[in-house]
């Protein structure tokens, strides 16, 4: 049984690890949709505010200019998708997908331009990047306590300081969602933005304040895979993870904490399929590279075909405003 958790738990520090750009991306589109906007172009700003996060970092060598950077792009991307679908209410899912190949071929042709390095930033030293830091008393809990130590020294201690922001920020988005007067009409743009009109409170403002926040957390998305889990940019970097934010948003049916248990569930399979790699499976024998790295992809599909029971999105969500005369 020993034995079991020693594999177990550098799967639990990779999950961890790995579902960060999950969680920021899920919890963006979780601030959007509550508001009634549609937020396809996660992908695309998570893209983008990783490409500006490596580039200002790589510049600079310092990693919160990079993260400013990254914030700063995310949010300037989100307030296109904003123009697009509150102030001239066009389709939200059409702004959201050219927001994803803007960004998809805009940071690959930057990228090259600048570079000169198919398309990725230089790569970062040390002082540039988001470094693991390991809390005290890891190495003596790791020796002493046999499996409690080795979980306290491998999956609490031992990341970047984004990580432990992404956990912070899931009982963060509770309060101000259910515990707070912008939260209550967020909730409300999103279920019925005809009544938060007749109250005299901006549907417009609210929402563009609902996607400012989405462009933030996607910001922060973007700089972890740049700046703290990689050492720089590197071309379509994102694999898609904004699809399965969102994916594992709708599994969540639009609530914080079950949104992280799936962000979680998603890393701990991408985790596991990593370390899975190269080891014969018994009765199977070798496994191809690529059954592991379609697992998320294939988890997705597999979720939304059926296993979330009836998910009911918000009612506004997709429908462009109009203001009664």
């Amino acid at each position: 049984m020993t034995e079991l958790f020693d594999l177990l738990i550098p799967v639990l520090g990779s999950s961890v690890r790995l579902s960060i750009p999950l969680l920021f991306a899920c919890f963006a589109g979780l601030f959007s949709e509550r508001a009634g906007i549609v937020d396809i172009g996660l992908e695309g700003k998570m893209l983008a505010g990783a490409f500006a996060a490596g580039a200002i970092a790589h510049y600079t060598g310092n990693p919160w200019a990079g993260l400013a950077g990254g914030i700063g792009v995310a949010v300037l991307m989100s307030l296109v998708h904003g123009f697009a679908s509150i102030t001239h209410r066009g389709n939200q899912i059409v702004s959201g997908v050219a927001i994803n190949f803007l960004a998809t071929g805009l940071t690959a042709l930057l990228g090259q331009a600048w570079y000169n390095e198919g398309g990725r930033t230089p790569q970062l030293p040390e002082t540039a990047r988001f470094l693991d830091f390991v809390w005290p008393g890891a190495a003596t809990a790791r020796a002493t306590y046999g499996v409690a130590g080795n979980f306290y020294a491998s999956v609490i201690s031992g990341h970047s300081v984004l990580v432990y922001a992404a956990f912070l920020l899931v009982p963060l988005t509770w309060w101000v969602l259910y515990r707070t007067r912008f939260g209550l009409r967020l909730r409300a743009v999103g279920e019925n933005p005809h009544a938060v009109d007749t109250a005299g409170i901006s549907v417009a403002r609210t929402r563009y304040l609902a996607i400012v926040i989405a462009g933030v957390l996607c910001g922060f998305g973007g700089a972890y895979l740049a700046i703290a889990q990689s050492s720089g940019f590197v071309k379509d970097m994102t694999a898609g993870k904004g699809f399965i934010a969102l994916a594992a948003l709708v599994f969540a049916k639009w609530r914080p904490f079950p949104a992280m248990a799936t962000c979680l569930l998603f890393g701990f399979l991408d985790a596991a399929g990593s370390r899975l790699q190269g080891t014969p499976l018994p009765y199977v024998g070798q496994v191809p590279v690529e059954v592991f790295q379609a697992l998320p992809y294939a988890l997705t599909v597999v979720l939304l075909a059926g296993f979330i029971g009836k998910a009911i999105p918000p009612r506004a969500a997709g429908m462009p405003y109009t203001k009664d005369r």
